[in-house]
């Protein structure tokens, strides 16, 4: 999707790391949340700025993405940063470990939106 379009809702956006990093590829993944992290996310309250993606153990994790805990829900043993599981084809993932071991390479989080 286009970054104008309409029907997509940003609910964070890591706009330093234009200026920070030159930006080769954009690739599109989902991340696995819980309900609480849904909640918190869709009122636009989550920090992208310190977050980086790595591949481990053959799966992509999302890790620094800041998610303070939803006022209603449960908060007991709620961990912000916890690493996030992203949801990509296994090719994808191979090719992302590949670009990163060989070519030093870094996967950094641009945005995190709904559609």
């Amino acid at each position: 999707m286009s970054p104008k379009d309409p029907a997509e809702k940003v609910a964070a956006s890591n706009r330093r790391a234009s200026h920070d990093y030159e930006i080769l590829e954009r690739i599109e993944a989902g991340i696995r949340l819980t309900g609480s992290e849904v909640k918190s996310l869709r009122g636009g309250r989550a920090a992208l700025a310190e977050a980086f993606a790595r591949i481990r153990d053959g799966e992509a994790w999302l890790e620094g993405m800041h998610i303070p805990p939803y006022e209603q829900g449960q908060t007991k043993g709620y961990d912000p940063i916890r690493p996030r599981k992203l949801l990509l084809h296994r090719r994808e993932i191979e090719r992302l470990l590949g670009k990163t071991k060989e070519q030093g390479l870094a996967l950094i989080p641009m945005r995190a939106y709904f559609t």
